[in-house]
């Protein structure tokens, strides 16, 4: 099968590309990556999706026609068929994943316009009303959970959230108070099996991707057979799972703080469910005394006559009381606001180095 180069930020392209490769012969698509990408890839792949995922390394994804249309059709299954809205950049899977969902549907996705703004997703929204003999056609759109906040955060977004039959959501951990907010099920999908190993999620089923393109070694490491021969994906996310799957965060997200073991993820995760920092991102900065050490950035003025942020203390109790003394952070660092990946995520990479270089001329506040 040959591979065909697309810009991965242009979504219009994207879908065309898409078209050919998932509903027709092909040819299959790469979005992202660097040149040396082979040109040809083994037959059946619909797509490769190169992302540096959550360890900066460079992975090369391989998407089967099969396994993207089996996501599809479980998807329509759980929550219907309808319309569908891209929110997210269309160079990333779950991205890929809504264009796929309305070409099954045989309908043409909407698409916001330029950086995600509510504005600009209420826009959209606006845009996909129709109706099909009299009824009207369900909607539905995929986010993660910092634009979810965004919408839910205003009035306008709200209203065009409650127009939608259901809304995905992933790409992260989901904070508590707004998976509430959100009424999240966090149940998984037909023919999809999850099951917890060690801590970790591990997910099966159809919708598997194919593995890393060119390194057998990674995806043999990635993509694991249990006894019965039942293919697994390891996600590297922590989580727990009864019948419902909560994500709480990443397994190699962890210090080692005056020798202890500390997950980031958790100390966030307890961070976020104070007033004020539900989009409050804890990062690591090194630390003379103890190794290691946190740093919740989040969105806020600092005032330059305090030495200290006056949310600080509360901060550090609270996260003391649920996992001891060397999980609380060391400072509060206020920003303007935080940066995102095209994704929407969070840009980690940019709050650490920011964190770090501020956190040179700070003391310790333990």
């Amino acid at each position: 099968m040959r591979l065909e180069r697309v810009d991965a930020t242009d979504a219009r392209a994207v879908l065309r590309g898409l078209r050919s490769a998932v509903l027709g012969a092909g040819p299959a698509i790469a979005l992202g990556g660097e040149d040396d990408l082979p040109r040809e890839v083994p037959a059946g792949t619909a797509v490769v999706v190169t992302t540096s995922g959550s360890s900066g390394y460079p992975k090369a994804v391989a998407l089967s026609r099969s396994a993207l249309t089996a996501s599809a059709m479980a998807t329509a299954a759980r929550i219907g068929s309808g319309s569908w809205l891209l929110a997210l950049a269309p160079g990333y899977i779950a991205g890929v994943q809504v264009l796929v969902r309305a070409l099954v549907a045989g309908n043409e996705p909407a698409v916001v316009a330029g950086p995600f703004r509510t504005a600009s997703f209420v826009a959209a929204a606006s845009s996909m009303a129709s109706s099909r003999g009299g009824e009207r056609v369900p909607t539905f759109t995929s986010l993660v959970p910092a634009q979810l906040q965004t919408l839910l955060d205003e009035p306008a977004g709200c209203r065009a959230l409650a127009g939608f039959a259901a809304v995905l959501v992933g790409g992260q951990a989901l904070p508590p108070a707004l998976a509430a907010r959100a009424n999240y099920d966090g149940i998984p999908l037909d023919g999809v099996g999850v099951r917890i190993v060690d801590g970790e999620v591990h997910v099966s089923g159809p919708t598997l991707a194919d593995g890393y393109l060119g390194e057998p070694e990674r995806t043999s490491a990635a993509f694991v057979r249990d006894d019965a021969g039942v293919r697994w994906y390891r996600t590297g996310d922590a989580g727990r799972f009864d019948g419902r799957l909560t994500v709480t965060g990443r397994r190699d997200n962890v210090i080692v703080s005056g020798g202890v073991n500390v997950s980031l993820d958790r100390v966030e995760r307890i961070v976020r469910t104070l007033p004020g920092f539900v989009d409050a991102v804890v990062v690591p900065v090194a630390d003379e005394r103890w190794g290691e050490a946190s740093i919740v950035v989040a969105v806020g003025a600092s005032s330059s006559d305090a030495p200290v942020d006056a949310d600080l203390p509360a901060v550090r109790d609270l996260v003391g009381d649920e996992l001891g003394a060397p999980a609380r952070p060391r400072a509060i660092l206020r920003v303007p606001r935080l940066p995102t990946l095209p994704s929407g995520k969070p840009d980690r990479a940019a709050l650490t180095a920011l964190a770090r270089t501020w956190a040179e001329s700070s003391g310790d506040s333990r």
